[in-house]
């Protein structure tokens, strides 16, 4: 993704994302050989999850703090911190007091992509055995991204629809089988047979509801080809096939 792609697909400006690179907030990728710079899914991750924490009121020296901290940790010290803070300006920020009050309080903890809504947060919690899979900790950061980059309509569906995926202890089984086929294909080539067992697998985890629209996807979305980037070869081919699929099946 170009820098003017990066800031559209998660909501902010291009002069802020020069500007989280001057602070060191944000890494800024090496120059190509045409002179552009090439922001992968790593970019959108981090710059998505700056965003989250300056709308709950974090300054920018905090904001670091928390992303140095790959448990979380300090998040959860930092909000409370605002929490106090807010408490005595509460006639002003009740709303936002009531929303950092939910996220401290959410059963399970502090997700490690938090801040995510209330709603995302429990359904993290439910599935946090997952996490061994090193496919399920990427597929909870997307998700995570997707939520802060969508509008707030399309944020609730993707919600309603990740519930819907893991409704029960038999989708969150297949689900774990469908991020170990995939863990699997770390180290494969495109074309080892597993990858359509792979495809297969992950198709049949995934509701109508979350790609409602039929059609092949468009392979030269920004987006679509840092998220390509991001995955071992074996595993880009599996997530193409598992997109084919799903538009057949949507026609």
């Amino acid at each position: 993704m170009r820098i003017g792609e990066l800031a559209a697909v998660v909501g902010v400006t291009t002069r802020a994302v020069r500007h989280y690179h001057h602070l060191g907030l944000l890494p800024e990728p090496e120059r190509r050989a045409n002179g552009y710079r090439e922001y992968g899914l790593r970019h959108a991750v981090v710059l998505a999850r700056i965003r989250r924490l300056t709308e709950l009121g974090l300054g920018l020296a905090e904001v670091r703090d928390v992303l140095a901290d790959d448990a979380g940790k300090d998040l959860v010290e930092v909000l409370t911190e605002l929490d106090e803070d807010l408490a005595r300006q509460e006639a002003a920020l009740r709303e936002r007091r009531a929303r950092l009050r939910t996220l401290l309080d959410a059963e399970g903890g502090m997700p490690a992509e938090g801040p995510v809504s209330p709603e995302l947060a429990a359904l993290f919690a439910e599935t946090s055995h997952l996490s061994d899979s090193a496919m399920a900790v990427k597929d909870r950061e997307i998700i995570a991204f997707l939520e802060t980059a969508m509008p707030a309509g399309d944020r609730e569906r993707l919600v309603a629809s990740v519930g819907e995926t893991l409704g029960s202890p038999g989708d969150v089984a297949r689900a774990g089988e469908a991020y170990a086929l995939l863990d699997a294909l770390a180290d494969a080539a495109p074309d080892d047979p597993r990858v359509e067992e792979a495809a297969l697998a992950l198709a049949g985890c995934i509701p109508p509801g979350l790609f409602p629209e039929a059609g092949e996807p468009d392979q030269d979305d920004g987006f679509l080809r840092a998220f390509y980037d991001d995955l071992a070869p074996a595993q880009a081919e599996a997530v193409r096939r598992t997109l084919r699929i799903l538009a057949e099946e949507r026609r």
